[in-house]
This record gives structure tokens, sequence and C-alpha cells, in this order.
């Protein structure tokens, strides 16, 4: 059996590879997918911790086990770390220069999956898109667009640049629809109408009331602000949408006037 396990397969300069060694690797990846499955199963389990918070821990240490394990699998078959590490500085040094954004990236994905600024599920706006993300990793991000794109982003993009967290501290977020009517019509009923169907569609959140606000009098209408929250941030043009065609339609019945720019022209004869 001695024999067997110290027989070389192959070589690789200085190193041998023997089925001791193979036997040695296929242990120490089945243990560490065990380990991996097991740990997943307690993180995601708990009731304690939220979706985004139990992605981030796991990846955290699923990284940290994978480091150490390819470390001991090195160690194994001889190859010392600290000899390699010393070899490679003035190679490593070279590299870096050359992949600084490549860094950024990786030092962007570890922060983001510790500090919990941005976490799996939050709906951020970041260079003007909106999206949902979806993942996480050390390097990129794979988050879905309102249009059902998946767009992979480099971390850094998350961590160094202008980023909105629409649903950071709150799964409710406010949003508002602008609409003008005539200058004839009844202020009071207008507003009672606007609260009304932003009351009624399904997505608007009963938790707080809608309410409206006089923006301006415009050049052809009385403009008005009809302010409501939703949990459905990722989807809410679907929401703004379905409330407006609601708008339209009580605006009918009530005969309010949504008004139209005219101008009235004074041809002088010669």
């Amino acid at each position: 059996m001695e024999e067997f396990l110290n027989y070389t397969l192959f070589r690789l300069g200085a190193y041998t590879i023997s089925v001791y060694h193979l036997v040695l690797i296929g242990l120490l990846a089945l243990t560490t997918w065990v380990s991996l499955f097991l740990l997943r199963t307690a993180i995601y389990r708990s009731k304690r911790i939220d979706t985004g918070r139990k992605y981030a821990i796991y990846q955290i240490i699923r990284y940290f086990l994978l480091v150490i394990v390819i470390a001991i699998g090195l160690e194994t078959m001889g190859v010392s770390l600290t000899v390699l590490m010393a070899g490679s500085a003035a190679l490593l040094v070279g590299i870096g220069l050359g992949l600084q954004n490549l860094f950024n990236d990786f030092v962007s994905g570890i922060i983001l999956l510790a500090d919990g600024s941005v976490e799996v599920n939050d709906v951020v706006e970041v260079d003007g898109m909106v999206a949902r993300v979806l993942e996480i990793n050390l390097r990129t991000s794979v988050v879905q667009t309102r249009d059902d794109k998946y767009i992979i982003l480099p971390n850094s993009m998350l961590t160094g640049g202008k980023l909105i967290n629409w649903t950071h501290n709150s799964e409710l977020s406010r949003f508002e629809i602008t609409v003008g009517v005539a200058y004839a019509s009844d202020v009071n009923k207008v507003m009672e109408i606007l609260v009304k169907t932003a009351r009624e569609h399904p997505q608007v959140s009963a938790e707080r009331e809608p309410f409206v606000r006089l923006l301006r009098f415009g050049e052809f209408s009385i403009d008005f602000e009809l302010l409501f929250w939703t949990k459905d941030v990722f989807r809410v043009d679907n929401t703004k949408s379905d409330i407006r065609i609601a708008i339209c339609q009580a605006f009918r019945e009530h005969g309010v006037e949504i008004p139209f720019p005219q101008r009235v022209v004074h041809i002088t004869p010669a």
C-alpha cells in the first residue's frame, strides 16, 4: 500500500506528484466542498440575518477558506510559499503596476462584501442606470436592468462613483407623478382624485398615505405633484404608468381638463 501511495505519477521540475499527493488533494477538495455546503446551509437558515448579509458573509468565508485550502495543497506538494512569494516579488510588482484597475476591482469587491453598503437584491442607480444586484463577486457584480438585461459591472463602479441605493435603509421608496390641469379646474377636487387613484393601486404602500402638492402655476396649467410610496422599486415605471392611466380616466369622468399649449396670433392688416 505504501509503495502504491508513493508511486510517482509525473514530475514537474524539482517537484514530484505521487498518488499520495493526488489522494490528499482529492480529500481536501471533498472536505472543502462539504464544509462550504454545510456552511451555506447554516447561514441561509438563520432568520436573524437578512438575505444580503447572508450572501456577503458566505462569500467572505468561502474566499478565505479557498485561499487556506490552496496554501495547504501547495505545502503538501512540497511547494514552499515563502520561497515562492520571495522569488516572485519582483514579478508581482511589475504585474501590479499594469493591473491596477484589476486590483482595484478586487479591493472594491472585498469592501462591498464586508461593509454591506450594497447587497444582493438591492435596487441601485449607477451612471443613470437602475438595476437590481443579483451577485457580488470578488472582481465583478452581476446586475439586472429594468428591461431585463444582465450586465456585469466592475466592482469599482459600485464603490468609486456616485451610487444611489434605493433599498439601503428601507424597502419603501417615494416616487412622484406630475400632472397639469386647466386653470378653471376645482383644485380641491383635482387633489382628491389624484390621492384616490394612487391609493387604489395595489403596488402603492398603505403604510404611508400618498399626498399631493400644488407644484407651480404654469404658463398653461396648474401643475400638481402626486407623491406615493411603494416596495416595488424595480418596476416602479409600470406602477406610474397604471396610475397615469387611472388619472386620465378619472379626469374624463369628472370633467377635469388637461390643457395643451396654445398660442394666440394677432395679425395686423397691412
